[in-house]
């Protein structure tokens, strides 16, 4: 299992879901994207991806104006 980082600070939604589907195809499975994001609609957009796809949402942490995550593949 390899913890691989995305960071989205700055993109409007959607992108930084759509930035996290392009990456589907270079992580394994039991890989771990952390994502950083400053989007405010962030949180809702990568629950419903997560559901969407079938990925784990292993956690979501706000810290201030930022989000981050952590999506199990």
């Amino acid at each position: 299992m390899a913890i691989h980082l995305l960071d989205a600070k700055g993109m409007k939604c959607p992108g930084p879901t759509l930035k996290i589907t392009s990456m589907i195809f270079t992580l394994k499975p039991g890989d771990v994207l952390e994502v950083t994001a400053d989007c405010p609609t962030f949180e809702k957009d990568v629950r419903d991806w997560c559901n969407r796809n079938k990925k784990t949402l292993l956690w979501i942490r706000d810290e201030g104006a930022i989000k981050k995550c952590q999506i199990q593949f």
